[in-house]
């Protein structure tokens, strides 16, 4: 190879290589580009998620109050012709501390009576919702003081139960009330004993 062939190569390798660094950092910004486009599509996909969350958690207030709010006329009717409560009331909240009970359907009475219901309205029952109803009437007494002096009922208001369920619900001493015809009925054997919760 003559020192001309030598150089022509040497030039083309130089050319060669400079198109190739090029070529690496043209690529390396596309990555780049790449990489940014890809955080951004999961920064707008996040914010997505989070109001979708947002969407649904409120479709489910939603469908829970439609609930409450298509149990409550039945259920203040058993409430004042069965139990005789002279106060009823829907959603009741009651603050300890940074604490917060709420209620779905608050009802007493404090003639010779002196009896108060908690109701806790389900769209399914389930489970995990039983555990919250009792933990409800465990935690009832701490919240509602001004009313330790009178008997603590529960009743569970449901739209979708199954017989296993409906069987708990009994043997842990709660009334239980199913929609029937889109009105609520309490629906306890003869012999029920309720439970009281204080």
């Amino acid at each position: 190879m003559t020192d001309q062939e030598l150089r022509d190569l040497v030039a083309s390798l130089a050319v060669a290589q400079k198109e190739t660094d090029l070529q690496i950092k043209e690529t390396g910004n596309q990555l780049k580009e790449t990489d940014r486009q890809l955080k951004e599509t999961d920064r707008q996909l996040r914010k997505q998620m989070k109001e979708l969350g947002i969407q649904i958690g409120g479709l489910g207030n939603k469908f829970g109050s439609f609930t409450e709010g298509m149990a409550f006329p039945s259920m203040e009717k058993i409430l004042r012709k069965r139990f005789g409560m002279e106060m009823i009331s829907l959603r009741a909240k009651k603050i300890k501390g940074d604490k917060i009970l709420e209620i779905d359907v608050l009802a007493y009475a404090n003639s010779e009576k002196n009896e108060i219901y908690v109701v806790e309205v389900k769209s399914h029952l389930h489970h995990r919702e039983l555990e919250q109803v009792l933990k409800t009437m465990e935690e009832f007494p701490k919240f509602f003081t001004e009313h330790q002096d009178k008997k603590l009922y529960g009743i569970v208001a449901a739209i979708d139960v199954s017989e296993e369920m409906k069987k708990q619900v009994l043997e842990k001493g709660l009334y239980l009330a199913l929609i029937h015809d889109d009105l609520f009925t309490l629906k306890v054997p003869k012999n029920f004993q309720p439970h009281c919760f204080n």
